[in-house]
């Protein structure tokens, strides 16, 4: 009896978490691989004279939008429900309330300074990214590296802890070993002459840390130092490399192997100085008096060809009504509002809703035991308990405290991990990350000091991280949501093939834009 590609890919994400489901469906062609960007819409200036358009949510795809048509002239209104601009685009830092639907609200008392702060939704920014680079350059928003891989970071499988470098390289040895081996034994003399296994071998050689005998012993230390070099008659001594046997036993070939070749994760990443929502706050300065926050949308009617939108702030309940609207709200929360649209808009938000998933942060206010005691300077532990990610700051060097975002529940090793963690209280939350700390750091999880977390499906208008499209969804409802509803356009990180990635509600901001000026454009 056959299996269908759904119940496949399903399989291998309960068995191998999100990196063998993200490598899978790159083999089967179910993810897109990134475009040449060709910068934003060149709308003609003054071209929206005379044009409302009505934009709910101010996240990246709501500021972006707003930015771009307010330059070409149109008459913008963004109503946020939040008293915030950008969305899942939100950084943690003292003072801030954190709200989770069914729990009791959280108040940071974090040390106030421009390093503590928590990106409790987006915190990186690859190379490739180049739309939010763009805004970056344009709105003078300083960057600096974001560590996303740290060798000397730990690593928490099988019950054992090691260094991300050790499981790295003693795999790499390991594998170049028995290429050697093979080829000495002919195992590839058909694809290969005298001089070419030569050259293999002597590649293998160096890329494998191999001795003369092609031997990995894990002497160069590249897995780390069991006695580290020093002075006078203090010679080097490279740990005892683990074995394939032992490696696979403790599944230390999971995502933290491989995690920086993904082509959205490679060297160098970036970040913005003193926390993710300057890029927001930066957008949101250049729109500022098209605004109005604390607004909650209740309906989205017709009106003819126009759109009507229903909404309530602190005064009351106002209607407005626009030629258009752009529709950022998150699909969860969308499929909550009564609308006029049609029936197949109406079904695709509702199914697109249901793909939403949790993930979950902790962020601890420490002493920088790992910088001070552990020499540990950024870079992310791996786990296989719920938590599953703790996150080093990669700002702040040298001060003498900072945040450690203890948790990151996303399904990197388990997919069933952040509905998990999710679950559990405040309290079991911060025992399992302190646990796990414990492990990286004996002696050092009693320093963890003032947490708080946030559980995207608990969080108030967004109810969930992200949508995530399969392969038949991505024909039938998605491809319906790209197209207008009337007045009504669809855009934000759901509506693009970089789910979860500021790029992607930047990007679908800028479609969505173009669809608006084509009908602007139009002959009557």
């Amino acid at each position: 009896m056959g299996i269908s590609r759904r119940a496949f890919l399903e399989r291998v994400g309960l068995t191998g978490g999100y990196s063998a489901l993200f490598v899978t469906m790159t083999g089967l062609g179910l993810l897109a691989a990134p475009r040449a960007y060709a910068g934003p819409p060149k709308l003609p200036a003054g071209s929206g004279q005379g044009v409302r358009v009505v934009i709910l949510g101010a996240g990246i795809a709501g500021l972006v939008a707003a930015y771009e048509l307010r330059k070409a002239g149109y008459e913008v209104t963004v109503l946020e429900a939040r008293e915030r601009p950008g969305g899942r685009a939100w950084s943690v830092r003292r003072g801030t309330v954190i709200q989770q639907n069914g729990r009791p609200d959280q108040v940071v008392d974090w040390d106030a300074g421009p390093n503590h702060y928590m990106n409790a939704g987006p915190a990186r920014i690859p190379q490739i990214h180049h739309a939010i680079l763009g805004y970056c350059r344009d709105l003078g928003v300083p960057l600096e590296v974001m560590v996303n891989a740290n060798r000397v970071a730990k690593l928490d499988y099988g019950g054992k802890v090691i260094t991300n470098g050790q499981a790295i390289n003693d795999t790499r040895g390991a594998f170049a070993e028995l290429l050697s081996k093979a080829i000495d034994q002919g195992a590839l003399d058909k694809e290969l002459t005298g001089l070419d296994k030569q050259r293999l071998l002597g590649y293998l050689a160096g890329y494998g840390g191999l001795d003369r005998k092609r031997m990995y012993t894990g002497a160069e230390g590249r897995g780390g130092f069991s006695a580290h070099p020093g002075g006078y008659d203090h010679p080097p001594k490279g740990l005892e490399p683990l074995r394939l046997k032992d490696m696979m036993d403790a599944r230390f070939w999971g995502i933290s192997g491989f995690f920086e070749e993904f082509i959205d994760m490679q060297a160098t990443m970036l970040q913005p100085v003193g926390g993710m929502d300057r890029i927001s706050y930066a957008l949101y300065e250049q729109v500022k008096p098209l605004v109005t926050f604390n607004a909650v949308v209740k309906e989205l009617r017709r009106d003819g060809a126009k759109g009507r939108i229903v909404y309530a702030d602190a005064t009351g309940t106002k209607t407005i009504t626009a030629d258009h609207v752009m529709v950022t709200i998150p699909l969860p929360v969308l499929a909550k509002i009564p609308a006029d649209f049609t029936a197949p808009v109406k079904a695709a938000v509702e199914a697109g809703g249901k793909l939403y998933g949790t993930s979950t942060k902790v962020g601890w206010q420490s002493r920088r035991f790992w910088e001070q005691d552990d020499f540990q300077f950024g870079g992310l532990g791996w786990t296989q308990e719920p938590n599953e990610v703790v996150w080093y700051p990669s700002g702040g060097f040298g001060e003498k405290t900072g945040v450690l975002v203890g948790a990151y529940s996303a399904g990197f090793s388990n997919i069933l991990n952040p509905s998990r963690y999710a679950a559990m209280s405040f309290e079991e939350r911060y025992a399992v990350s302190r646990r796990v700390v414990e492990k990286f750091h004996p002696g050092r999880g009693k320093e963890l000091e003032k947490p708080f977390s946030v559980a995207w499906a608990d969080t108030p208008y967004s109810l969930g991280v992200s949508a995530f499209w399969p392969d038949n969804l991505r024909a039938t409802h998605y491809a319906t949501l790209c197209k207008p509803d009337g007045p009504f356009y669809f855009a934000g990180e759901h509506m693009s093939y970089l789910n979860a990635w500021q790029e992607g509600a930047a990007l679908a901001a800028h479609e969505a834009i173009k669809l608006i000026q084509a009908r602007v454009s139009a002959p009557a």
